[in-house]
């Protein structure tokens, strides 16, 4: 139980054998069906969502009842409204499973114990917030900076199993196209090859 969760952690930070148990009594586990919500915008975000399996994505609806997504989560990756995770604020974002997943939960409170009583999950805390914050920006900088073949050429070379799971109008969603603009753009980038 929680395989991969425990593999992503020990290759930040090598747990022993009791800080692995104290984790333990700190992670909830949690199945989604797909396209069950494990957060709604305006309720408050309770815990940070590690993947084991399956696919989940966070997005707003527009003032126009679009879909805006702002992260994918596939396998091996952590999604949350952190906002709302860290204030107690209402949250954001809707997060919703595209596939059938299985989850590991922590709670803030759940946080802050496992830090103090395992320190160097400070580490991979930071770590993790600053993997975030460095992809964070990186997705800004696409989104100003690149035309639109090149965005999705950069989502194809970094994320090419998000590619192949998630249909077309989602993915031209997180790209900040409308459906028709990314496929001419990919009809475009096939007739030149």
């Amino acid at each position: 139980m929680h395989e991969v969760f425990f593999k992503k952690l020990n290759e930040a930070i090598s747990l022993t054998g009791e800080e692995e148990a104290i984790f333990r009594t700190y992670l909830l586990p949690k199945k989604l069906r797909k396209k069950q919500y494990i957060l709604q915008e305006g309720d408050v975000c309770k815990y940070s969502i590690f993947v084991e399996k399956g696919l989940l994505r966070s997005y707003t609806i527009s003032d126009k009842g679009n879909d805006q997504i702002v992260q994918f989560a596939p396998e091996g990756w952590w999604i949350s409204d952190m906002y709302s995770f860290i204030t107690g604020e209402p949250a954001r974002y809707n997060i919703d499973a595209l596939e059938d997943a299985e989850l590991v939960l922590i709670s803030n409170p759940g946080m802050e114990e496992l830090r103090k009583q395992v320190p160097k999950f400070l580490e991979f805390s930071f770590l993790q917030m600053r993997n975030a914050y460095i992809a964070f920006e990186r997705r800004l900088s696409y989104m100003v900076n690149l035309t639109t073949e090149e965005k999705y050429t950069k989502l194809v070379q970094t994320s090419p199993d998000i590619v192949q799971r998630v249909p077309q109008h989602m993915i031209a969603s997180y790209l900040g196209l409308t459906p028709e603009t990314l496929s001419r753009a990919r009809k475009q980038m096939s007739n030149r090859k």
